[in-house]
């Protein structure tokens, strides 16, 4: 059965926390049209603060995607990792892996604080958002409603 996964990493610094910066960061879309032939393969998209939150395409292999996807019984497992070093904010109690049945997709976000090792340069930002749909899409999949949406950003301060 056919996988189609879409990432989209958000990056920002305390820059842009307010004002016009954070009014860009906050409109940056959750998802984007699919580009033709994503099998296989994962359909990321960085924005950054300093590319004023212009989307950036790439692909990459699932592999390399820090999502499980597990297919068993006719369903997707879906549970994306969250690495101890990527810890903050605390996440004391995750929410369970999603399965999905054909024709169903999943939005989950994931949002990470990081400082330097010697606390010398400002606090930096991520939110991921993970796109996954199994079973044939079309390439406007991810603009509508997710059968399931799984929040699991905490308070970044």
């Amino acid at each position: 059965m056919e996988i189609t996964v879409q990432w989209i990493r958000t990056s920002w610094t305390k820059q842009s926390r307010g004002g016009e910066a954070a009014a860009r960061r906050n409109a940056a879309p959750a998802a984007f049209v699919l580009p033709a032939a994503v099998a296989s393969s994962a359909h990321v998209v960085r924005m950054h603060e300093r590319d004023r939150f212009e989307p950036r395409e790439t692909r990459e292999e699932l592999r390399g995607i820090a999502v499980g996807l597990r297919e068993a019984d006719g369903r997707l497992r879906v549970l994306p990792r969250v690495d101890p070093l990527f810890g903050l904010p605390p996440r004391p109690r995750r929410p369970p892996a999603v399965r999905l049945r054909p024709g169903q997709w999943v939005r989950w976000q994931l949002n990470y604080r990081f400082s330097s090792a010697a606390g010398m340069q400002d606090w930096s930002y991520w939110l991921d958002t993970f796109n996954i749909a199994y079973g044939p899409v079309d390439a406007d999949v991810f603009l509508s409603v997710p059968t399931v949406f799984v929040d699991e950003c905490g308070p970044l301060r």
